[in-house]
């Protein structure tokens, strides 16, 4: 798994991505609300941008990573 993240991480980047936008999360279609989302990825270990976990910490981030996500994803 981490490969295929990897890869897309490096196509997004040479397409013009930067890498303080991208941010880790998985999805699990069999939860029904807001949970099939988990915000749990390496990448999200930024400290030079304050985020100290694997998490996304900053709610504003977190909260347009969700806004994102709801108009994308059809449930």
């Amino acid at each position: 798994m981490l490969n295929f993240t990897l890869t897309w991480i490096a196509i997004l980047l040479d397409n013009g991505s930067k890498q303080k936008s991208l941010w880790g999360i998985n999805f699990y279609p069999d939860i029904e609300d807001s949970g099939f989302i988990e915000f749990d990825s390496m990448i999200n270990m930024r400290p030079s941008q304050g985020n100290k976990s694997r998490g996304v910490e900053d709610r504003g981030i977190y909260s347009k990573i969700i806004e994102i996500v709801n108009k994308r994803i059809e449930r």
